[in-house]
């Protein structure tokens, strides 16, 4: 018995973590897709900068994706602050077969812009659009009663840890 339960626990953690991605198992095994890696893209914010009245143009944004058979995460970063998921997961609608990510995060400012950008809370809903450029497109809101696009494409399986090493 010891003998069975440790090669199951072995093949599980094998499956989960890695074999889950092969396309042997794609669509009648596993029937999600395989986001993980390093997004690039746009994030435009409906916030008006109250000295100047206007709205901000389109952030670069990195979002960076870790995914295992049963966990995802997000961390998104630009060049002022970061992103980090509490909550997300990868939704297929029944009628249409589109994938959607969807993510609750907290966002955490730069210390020296926290004066127009304090830490705050939101959520983001981004559809997957598979085709010759693997992109991601939706919308996000938050706590401090902003809204906005977001538009990344993916660029790489390896993932960055910060928004100036997504550029190597």
């Amino acid at each position: 018995l010891p003998d069975v339960v440790t090669i199951y626990v072995l093949l599980a953690i094998l499956f989960t973590n890695w074999a889950w991605r092969l396309p042997i198992f794609k669509r009648w095994l596993v029937p999600l897709p395989d986001l993980q890696g390093t997004w690039k893209g746009k994030l435009e914010s409906t916030w008006m900068n109250p000295t100047t009245n206007e709205k901000n143009s389109p952030k670069d944004v990195t979002l960076v994706i870790k995914q295992t058979f049963s966990n995802i995460s997000c961390v998104m970063y630009t060049d002022e602050s970061d992103s980090f998921s509490n909550t997300a997961q990868i939704n297929e609608d029944d009628d249409s077969g589109i994938f959607r990510l969807s993510y609750n995060y907290t966002n955490r400012s730069k210390a020296n812009v926290r004066d127009r950008s304090a830490i705050h809370d939101g959520a983001a809903i981004l559809k997957l659009i598979s085709g010759p450029e693997k992109t991601l497109k939706g919308e996000y809101w938050t706590s401090r009663k902003t809204t906005g696009d977001i538009y990344v494409k993916f660029i790489s399986r390896c993932l960055a840890e910060s928004f100036s090493d997504s550029d190597k």
